[in-house]
């Protein structure tokens, strides 16, 4: 960053951008018991909370897109990458499903099953989730793991920073923080190894950014599939 580079609430607008969508996200799944008893939500209408947590991180990136340079056309994949990006995401699913047992885990696993007061799945609910998880969590994650921390760890001024000059400790650091933001820890630290290898080895976000979709579309049909709900 420089003195021209614009501020936000005092902070450099390129940091902001990649880190505003995922603090939404946090700030939600902070205060979300917390509206559910404000608000007297059953547990059929504190589902929907998903959806203002997604949507609102939604916002976000649509107000910083302009601000997303690594996500211009001109960093489309490869045919290449586009495949090597599918098969990573499916490995990682199948590694997923797999490393779920007691020690792996941070707490017990809450689960979220999309169902209607009568108990019934709820397919808008569904949808939702799906939606979420697949197309737009993958973009706010990969932008702030990825795309900001990574980068910055290893240099401050990070836009000037190439996907491959992160050091070792930078890509360790990163994955490592970004497997205990999830409960399946364990996991988290060799999705985030396999995300952040396709991005140093590609250069462009939009490889790891596939790659995850494809991880989390797949998981969110094989959970809807096999009503294995505590993988959501």
């Amino acid at each position: 960053m420089n003195q021209t580079t614009p501020l936000i609430w005092g902070w450099p607008r390129p940091i902001v951008a990649r880190c505003l969508p995922i603090a939404i996200y946090f700030l939600f799944l902070a205060i979300s018991p917390q509206l559910t008893k404000w608000l007297q939500l059953t547990a059929y209408q504190a589902n929907w909370l998903y959806g203002a947590k997604v949507g609102s991180v939604l916002l976000a990136l649509i107000w910083f897109a302009k601000d997303y340079g690594e996500l211009r056309t001109d960093w489309l994949p490869t045919l290449q990458q586009w495949v090597l990006s599918i098969v990573v995401g499916v490995a990682v699913f199948v590694m997923w499903i797999h490393l779920d047992h007691g020690w792996m885990l941070m707490g017990e696993p809450a689960g979220y099953r999309p169902a209607d007061t009568a108990g019934n799945l709820d397919w808008w609910l569904i949808v939702t989730r799906w939606v979420g998880a697949a197309l737009i969590v993958p973009v706010m994650e990969e932008l702030f793991w990825r795309s900001f921390l990574m980068r910055w760890l290893s240099q401050e001024t990070f836009l000037s920073s190439s996907p491959s000059d992160p050091d070792a400790k930078a890509f360790l650091i990163t994955a490592v923080l970004f497997g205990m933001e999830h409960q399946q820890w364990l996991a988290g630290i060799l999705a985030g190894v396999a995300y952040g290898w396709l991005y140093r080895k590609t250069g462009r976000l939009l490889v790891p950014i596939v790659a995850h979709a494809v991880t989390n579309g797949v998981l969110g049909i094989w959970v809807v599939a096999t009503g294995q709900w505590q993988f959501w």
